[in-house]
């Protein structure tokens, strides 16, 4: 059996863009799918309810999981890893769309490059973190005045305009700084780019950045 799994932001153009990337593979590689599971993306959402259970009872030895890419199947490193070893301890061919290199070596390689991968996401996010943090205190200590304009209507992303500030003085592309914030949580990639618009975080937003259904967000990888 061949089966493949997408977990996708609120924004129907990513279910879309991850439905065709999954077909378009499969019929380059002459696949025949046999089952498609999708879920929302949230970080407060059980195993069960993201389907993952699933996974473990429906892939059996000799089977195929399908995914776009390795941050797809879990929401931190220590899930991420722990369903790939289980899903290859059972027998199951697990390919990574975006990172073929994980499918194109021996067991022991993969899971050994496969924890190098989900450290390196982890290490990224701590680290733009703490970058991100420095910044704030950086901004606070100068008197610069912190939250969003007088007179401007409030926005769920209010609370995290700071951060983004900050990120985007970092040289982080909107796609990054929404993957990296908000993949998780339902909010969507036009969302924040129609916030960053508004409030005028940022003057230069390149052609890519502001078409609305763009959703080729680079990898943390």
């Amino acid at each position: 059996m061949v089966l493949a799994y997408a977990r996708v932001s609120t924004d129907k153009q990513d279910n879309i863009s991850q439905e065709k990337l999954i077909k378009d593979y499969c019929k380059a590689y002459n696949l025949k799918l046999d089952n498609y599971i999708s879920v929302e993306m949230s970080s407060r959402k059980s195993l069960e309810k993201r389907r993952i259970n699933d996974l473990y009872e429906l892939l059996k030895a000799g089977d195929t999981l399908i995914t776009a890419e390795l941050s797809r199947l879990g929401r931190d490193m220590f899930e991420t890893i722990t369903l790939i070893n289980n899903l290859i301890n059972k027998g199951v061919k697990v390919l990574f769309i975006r990172q073929p290199e994980l499918s194109l070596i021996s067991k022991s390689a993969t899971k050994l490059l496969l924890s190098f991968y989900a450290y390196m996401a982890e290490y990224e996010r701590e680290m733009i973190s703490e970058r991100t943090k420095a910044g704030l205190r950086v901004a606070k200590s100068k008197g610069k005045i912190l939250g969003r304009p007088k007179g401007t209507l409030k926005s769920v992303y209010d609370k995290d305009i700071e951060k983004i500030k900050v990120l985007l003085d970092k040289k982080l592309s909107i796609a990054s700084i929404w993957k990296l914030l908000y993949s998780d949580s339902g909010r969507t990639y036009d969302g924040l780019l129609w916030f960053i618009k508004k409030r005028k975080l940022k003057n230069d937003l390149n052609a890519k950045e502001t078409h609305l259904n763009d959703k080729n967000q680079p990898s943390l990888f």
